[in-house]
């Protein structure tokens, strides 16, 4: 691709870019004119603790000179953790389209060979038990990532292209979750190897699967929409897999967003933790459940002898996104979460979309959230009112329910979102199109381009705590083993 000396041409390349290779070369002439490389050739910024990041750095860099594996394990154990210094709030993303501070990046790669010398170390050094603690309690300090899909009925579709471009750059984190349509997604990337994950994101694979979902059902039914098109979709895709099972295939700790139809009820995430023996596909089946449009369900299971058999009898379950779209709190508490990556398509979310939940941002944007806020925090208080004073069961229901929307973190860390467009809205409930399919996944893909390198950055060091981790773990359960052969 040849490039013009010109910003506003260079834009005009990147937004028509044909794939995710031209996207960064154009990116990265982008941020030559602009002088961009330039702001990242300076440690200086007040927007982070650039002399402790660069003298972290100087501290790794004498170490490995010296080889000195013990004294990096306790630099490492000094307080590693994804923001040190500051360095993951998003001012430092706005200035490059393609990358930070060279320090910032620097103390990334400084940190990720560290940590493969320390795992490559003589045992001599450090024996294999200490190792193991080292990883094990640095990681679990240091913290992971998780990809959140949320709700979003015909839209949520969007989720497979932005799943496909993380896929293409293995920046899928471990822990995943999807609400109401995104837990299609999330199932899919619970159960699928790398291969299968791929051909099932296709447009044709979609379009295959869900060309018919949208049917009406008639009015005087417990939901608009009939229900067994999808449910045999679903049944297709999934089978009898629990959570546990499909955790035991692809190591993704998988998560499934569901609501109790009854009232006083909290939402629930089934995975293979909370929830090992849950059947997925009744699990998807529920969290899809969107109030009026689907009939709520029943969850099922299977027993020890594999055996279907109901799972919490009595309480039927409904649409995950109406009360936890983005479960970032509960994830945290479960798998040791504090950084996320969204696919935002709820269109519920719209008016809460003020940006990233960690962002500070110029002055109007830091009112705007405040009044944001604010609103939000006012309208609970409205509702819980209302409910408190409502005389029938079934208008609290639906009070509660709308307070639920109300009183959620529609944002995360990194967030991609589809361009909102009216014309977008009709795909809410209709049978998609081999053209629509198409046009949305594509779409998705590229609002995920310009939060690859940001993701790349962010997941670097916990990634690599994860691979190291993962081989240390098999080689234990290899010595165990051996161990037990010689006795």
């Amino acid at each position: 691709m040849l490039f013009k000396n010109n910003e506003s041409a260079v834009k005009k390349d990147i937004a028509n870019a044909a794939n995710y290779e031209e996207f960064l070369q154009a990116s990265i002439y982008h941020d030559e004119i602009s002088g961009a490389s330039q702001w990242q050739l300076k440690d200086e910024s007040s927007d982070y603790d650039y002399r402790l990041i660069r003298k972290r750095v100087e501290r790794i860099k004498s170490a490995r000179l010296r080889g000195d594996a013990n004294a990096l394990m306790s630099i490492l154990h000094e307080g590693i953790h994804g923001n040190l210094g500051n360095i993951a709030t998003p001012k430092l993303a706005q200035h490059a389209r393609i990358g930070t501070k060279k320090l910032i990046e620097s103390f990334l790669e400084q940190v990720s060979e560290t940590l493969t010398f320390i795992y490559h170390a003589d045992e001599r050094e450090i024996d294999f038990a200490t190792k193991i603690t080292f990883f094990e309690e640095t990681a679990h300090a240091y913290g992971q990532s998780c990809l959140m899909l949320s709700g979003g009925a015909g839209l949520g579709f969007f989720h497979a292209g932005v799943v496909k471009a993380l896929h293409e750059h293995d920046l899928i984190p471990d822990v995943v979750s999807g609400a109401s349509a995104g837990s299609i997604i999330a199932a899919l990337i619970g159960t699928r190897n790398r291969d299968e994950l791929l051909d099932d994101l296709s447009p044709e694979s979609i379009f295959e699967r869900f060309q018919g979902w949208s049917k009406f059902n008639g009015m005087k039914k417990e939901g608009l929409l009939d229900s067994s098109y999808i449910e045999n979709t679903l049944i297709e895709m999934f089978d009898l897999t629990t959570f546990e099972e499909a955790f035991k295939k692809t190591g993704v700790k998988m998560t499934v967003t569901v609501s109790p139809a009854d009232l006083h009820q909290t939402s629930r995430l089934l995975n293979a933790i909370t929830s090992p023996n849950a059947i997925i596909t009744q699990a998807v089946r529920a969290s899809i459940a969107i109030p009026f449009v689907f009939s709520p369900i029943y969850l099922k299971a299977k027993d020890q002898h594999g055996n279907v058999i109901p799972y919490i009898p009595n309480r039927k379950f409904a649409d995950g996104s109406m009360m936890a779209d983005l479960p970032f709190r509960r994830l945290a508490r479960l798998y040791g979460v504090n950084h996320s990556i969204v696919s935002q398509t709820n269109p519920l979310a719209t008016p809460f979309l003020t940006g990233s939940k960690s962002e500070t941002g110029s002055f109007s944007e830091m009112t705007l959230r405040h009044v944001a806020n604010l609103a939000k925090k006012n309208s609970v208080y409205i509702f819980d009112v209302l409910e408190k004073l409502s005389p029938s069961d079934a208008l609290k229901r639906g009070i509660h329910k709308v307070r639920s929307i109300v009183d959620q973190q529609y944002v995360g860390d990194i967030n991609i979102l589809p361009e909102r467009k009216l014309s977008d809205f009709k795909l809410l409930f209709a049978n998609p199109t081999m053209a629509s399919m198409t046009k949305l996944i594509n779409d998705a893909e590229r609002a995920t381009w310009p939060q690859i390198d940001r993701i790349k950055r962010n997941t670097k060091i916990s990634k690599a705590f994860n691979h190291y981790l993962k081989l240390l773990k098999i080689e234990e359960v290899e010595r165990l083993s051996k161990t037990k052969e010689s006795v």
